[in-house]
């Protein structure tokens, strides 16, 4: 089918015309008239209408298949020409653009894999379940799991590993119902926290997540080489020295890794697999070797088989040196293996499911696991032992200790009270050798722990890095988001894994990074335990997981529970991974990533924007906290740049600033303009820094829009209370319903109680002309390097359908180019200072004077207006002049009572100006400019006969009489009094601020209040009128 755009980017009917209102004729022989089955047969007759499909719901470039877009409200809602064809397109294309702000790269927007490349993808058990089985099942398991129970006696021993895998399951259970909100992609935990909480958080988290994976690499690698090391040792086979020969191991070990994971994901899986049927095989061979009666030898050194005694003598805690949070955090660790499965997401066949059934059912076998290895240990071998066959029960020699079970057994272990013994569940890490069957197949089982565990993170560290390095949070990363071959695998990933990973083997600190690698772990567990809690509890309608096991607060508790175990494991360890999160989380909070991932964070954010809004409603407005909350009728949001700026210095971030455009013209044409500049004009404010909010309206009258801005805008008690608009300097040629419109607008605001605001200008506001000068200069220029580029690419050749393609592109070039030619000089100029003018309020002020003519007391608005700017920034260096009317003779009083008045509103200037001659009459040149500005609307009834003046007064109501004149002279006379006043005391300051006259209704015609607020501001630098609703929004009451 046709894909057809319209320029707002919606899908539009080419049957449509809007100008007919009749209902649509279907022409059954139409071509184009191709229909989906699914909607005939369902509703009997063709419809635009669309089924539901899931099509319709995916994110642009979905991976998981082709994104349509269903037909958009217009075309099932506008009016279709009369006889016209009606198209139905089957699916529509994807624009490639992101939806729902999703960016082009994201990894929801990643370019498909190609199925048929023989993409490996796991399910449930080998991608999940085996990875976070043989991530759990460590060394821990064969090397100080006896110990730890000997440490805590098997009863408080149960509670380590229950507690432990408390906060695992909890984990697993708050994962479980993240990852069953939605698909999910690769980057693992890393993936489910920034999608739940917001880059903000994932991209903290996921850096020290992948760092941690890398650094992991390198402690298992060294944990296997330490063990083949003290091989060599017993062997007496050491190449160089013990130190150097670990190295030189782990080298060659992560060099064999690295390749194995490098050869494809289905490589590195055969290898786990090999390397569990080994583990399983040494955990078995630990409870077959309880069952084998003990050698003299095994006896003498604490093994014995399964014994009563034994048992409850080892029930008990018996802590040397240590505490049960000190034993508790050595063990924990073992448990941190529960993301394995997670974090290669991206290649597993169906995440959603594999990753709940597979985590939680490697917690409950690796706990079981633990906990029967553990107890048939502490059934089995007596806390100390001397290792002396000799040392057996002597008649008259007394037998106690630790080791009292052991004496009903044959043997007198007491010299271990008072020296240390090399043997027993407290001394020696190899016990597992020797309960079990056959001993080399526990240093197998060590061997595959630390081997397995290594090749896991060597993976998860390069996958969980791509994909936050694909979400471009940190731009300079982003090298590290290409991917290579048919599973888009990370080699750059690999490679910067191996490098980090052996840097530590060389020169790394094992004992002392291992702490802070296990908090980095655990901070990942907390913050997927507090995304799951975040958003259930911002109860967004978006929060609907497949998963129901589980709870708000039981993901809350788990999340502190994480907290508490990291300062278990080392305080200064969960302090510095705390200062890192915290310094990654401002660092991309200030950089912005231009994501919208529909985090829970703004969910809970809109949630207590409704909360406080409605907090607010409950309480009454003080004349104390009142701020100006500002309805500046800019138009476009870049249209009258000295407008808005002015207004974002008084509202900053401590008022609420709403910049307004009204669309005028046929609701037809107003309303698709309209809905394509919203996000666009809102996404301007937000990107020049300007905290305020982009309201419009369509009109078919400008008055009548503004009006419904004034009373609908604003929610509860953050709504406007002062209007800001533009002077309207075209008055006298713009035309009587142009004028009229703009004095009702005045007017309305009088009506509706609104502070009023003019800000006028010599050079003027409206910037518009040169702001889509400036669009079709950019577009035109984009246009060329485009067809450069294509040119280019073919050889500089072009056929068929591209070089008729050219030819016309090169057609509307040259008319743009034409059309955006460079001006007149002399209206060159004018744009240059138009230009310079708006952005007057956007630099720093020069040193200079804020003049303020508070004539009228209007409730203290046009005073607190300007103190509000001189505690800006950019207005410190101006200095505030008030000027008063006062009467004869009494200019001092007059200002000492203003001067107490300003010092009980706490507000300083420099000067206080009575002006005691405001009454003089205006000189006559001044008068004659005013008669100039009127006399093309004056009616001059006098001089007319009476019918002419009748018929003058039907057709131009609006013209203004002689009467009119004759009866406000004397505050005509005023305004240009003002003005004379205004040129003499402040030509030379940086901003004035005088108080506004205000024309009665029905009394004052629109073109004589128009000729007052034009003389009064006339020829002066930038001047704000200024008239408050005669509310008191100043007060010296504490």
């Amino acid at each position: 089918m046709e894909k057809i755009k319209s320029n707002g980017g919606e899908h539009v009917n080419p049957a449509y015309d809007a100008t007919l209102d009749g209902p649509p004729v279907y022409n059954d022989n139409d071509e184009h008239r191709m229909v989906r089955p699914s909607v005939v047969s369902a509703f009997g007759h063709d419809t635009l209408d669309r089924v539901p499909n899931i099509d319709f719901y995916r994110n642009a470039g979905s991976v998981s298949g082709h994104r349509a877009v269903r037909p958009s409200l217009q075309e099932l809602h506008d009016v279709f020409q009369k006889n016209g064809a009606i198209s139905v397109p089957d699916t529509v294309a994807d624009d490639c653009e992101g939806s729902d702000g999703t960016p082009s790269d994201d990894l929801e927007s990643a370019v498909p894999v190609d199925s048929g490349k023989g993409a490996v993808k796991f399910g449930w058990i080998r991608g999940v379940l085996v990875r976070c089985m043989l991530n759990i099942w460590g060394v821990m398991l064969f090397i100080r799991l006896s110990w730890v129970f000997g440490q805590a006696g098997w009863g408080l021993g149960i509670v380590v590993i229950a507690l432990s895998c408390v906060v695992t399951t909890i984990t697993g259970l708050s994962m479980s119902a993240i990852c069953t909100n939605g698909v999910v992609r690769g980057g693992g935990a890393y993936y489910l926290i920034s999608r739940s909480l917001g880059p903000e958080f994932g991209g903290s988290i996921g850096l020290i997540f992948a760092f941690a994976n890398a650094v992991a690499v390198a402690m298992y690698v060294v944990g296997f080489a330490e063990t083949v090391v003290d091989l060599l040792k017993e062997y007496d086979v050491l190449m160089v020295d013990p130190l150097n020969d670990i190295r030189i191991i782990g080298v060659i070990t992560v060099i064999v890794l690295l390749g194995i994971s490098v050869a494809g994901m289905e490589w590195e899986a055969k290898a786990q697999i090999v390397l569990l049927f080994i583990l399983l095989a040494a955990i078995v061979n630990v409870f077959v070797g309880t069952f084998i009666p003990p050698t003299e030898d095994k006896k003498s050194k604490g093994v014995f088989n399964y014994d009563v005694n034994i048992f409850l003598e080892n029930f008990t805690p018996d802590f040397r040196g240590e505490s049960f949070f000190s034993v508790f955090s050595i063990f924990f660790p073992a448990a941190t293996g529960i993301l394995a499965g997670a974090n290669i997401s991206g290649d597993l066949r169906d995440a959603q499911a594999a990753i709940p059934k597979g985590t939680l059912l490697a917690i409950l076998i690796t706990g079981i696991t633990y906990l029967g290895v553990a107890l048939c240990v502490s059934a089995s071998v007596v806390r100390d032992a001397t290792g002396n066959i000799t040392d057996l029960i002597t008649p008259g020699v007394p037998c106690d200790g630790s080791a009292v079970a052991a004496c009903e057994l044959g043997y007198n272990f007491s010299s271990c009270a008072v020296e240390t013994c090399a043997f027993g569940a407290m001394n020696n890490f190899q016990v597992m050798t020797l309960v079990s069957g056959f001993g080399p197949l526990i240093i197998a089982g060590t061997f595959s722990a630390t081997l397995s565990s290594a090749l896991a993170s060597l993976v998860s560290a390069p996958k969980v890095f791509q994909a936050l390095c694909k979400d471009n949070i940190y731009k300079a990363l982003h090298f590290f988001a290409k991917g290579h071959g048919k599973n888009d695998e990370p080699l750059r990933g690999y490679v910067l894994t191996f490098l980090i990973s052996v840097a530590f083997i060389l020169v790394g600190n094992l004992n002392t990074i291992a702490p802070i690698i296990s908090n980095f772990f655990l901070a990942s567990y907390a913050l997927i335990n507090f995304s799951c809690f975040h958003a259930s509890y911002a109860k967004s309608p978006g929060w609907r997981p497949a998963y129901r096991y589980y709870n708000m607060w039981l993901s809350l508790l788990g999340a502190v529970l994480c907290c508490a175990v990291m300062f278990v494991i080392n305080w200064w360890a969960a302090l510095l991974t705390y200062a890192i999160e915290i310094l990654l989380y401002i660092y991309v909070t200030v950089k912005k990533p231009d994501v919208n991932w529909g985090s829970s964070t703004q969910a809970v954010t809109f949630v207590s924007a409704v909360s406080n809004a409605l907090s607010l409603t409950g309480i009454e407005d003080h004349v104390k906290n009142f701020r100006p909350q500002i309805l500046v009728l800019t138009g476009g949001t870049r249209t009258r740049p000295a407008l808005l700026d002015l207004a974002h210095s008084l509202s900053k971030n401590y008022g609420l600033c709403l910049t307004c455009e009204v669309y005028t013209g046929p609701r037809v044409e107003a309303l698709p303009l309209m809905n394509a500049s919203i996000e666009k004009n809102q996404q301007w404010l937000k990107k020049s820094k300007r905290k305020a909010f982009y309201a419009a309206v369509a009109n078919e009258k400008f008055r009548e829009g503004v009006e419904i801005l004034l009373q609908a805008s604003g929610l509860g008690r953050m709504k406007p209370n002062t209007l800001m608009i533009g002077f309207k300097r075209n008055w006298k040629t713009s035309g009587s319903e142009a004028v009229q419109s703009y004095v009702g607008v005045l007017h309305d605001a009088f009506d509706f109680e609104y502070g009023t605001v003019i800000l006028r200008m010599n050079q003027g506001l409206d910037v518009s002309h040169i702001v889509e000068a400036e669009e079709e200069m950019l577009k035109s220029a984009k246009e060329q390097q485009a067809l450069e580029s294509d040119f280019m690419s073919n050889g500089g050749k072009s056929k068929g359908l591209f070089k008729k393609s050219r030819k016309s592109s090169q057609q509307v070039l040259t008319t743009r180019v034409s059309v955006c030619g460079p001006p007149p000089p002399q209206v060159a100029k004018m744009n240059e200072k138009l230009v310079e003018a708006s952005a007057l309020f956007k630099t720093k002020q020069p040193k200079g004077t804020l003049d303020v003519w508070w004539l009228f007391d209007d409730g203290g608005l046009t005073l607190l207006l300007p103190y509000i700017l001189t505690t800006r920034k950019k207005w410190k260096d101006c200095q505030m002049r008030i000027f008063i009317a006062g009467q004869p003779g009494r200019s001092e009083l007059d200002k000492q009572e203003m001067k107490s008045l300003l010092q009980k509103f706490r507000i300083k200037c420099t000067d206080i100006i009575v002006i005691d001659d405001i009454h003089i009459k205006p000189r006559n040149d001044s008068l004659k400019k005013l008669e100039d500005m009127i006399e093309p609307f004056r009616l001059h009834e006098r001089t007319k006969d009476s019918a002419q003046v009748e018929t003058m007064r039907k057709t131009q109501p609006w013209r203004v009489t002689d009467d009119e004149l004759d009866e406000f002279e004397e505050k005509t006379n005023l305004q240009v009094r003002l003005n004379e006043l205004l040129q003499e005391h402040s030509k030379s300051a940086n901003l004035i601020v005088v108080s506004m006259p205000i024309a009665r209704k029905e009394t004052i015609s629109d073109f004589l209040y128009m000729a007052w607020l034009d003389i009064l501001s006339k020829d002066l630098p930038p001047t704000i009128l200024i008239r408050g609703n005669h509310k008191s929004v100043l007060t010296f009451y504490s």
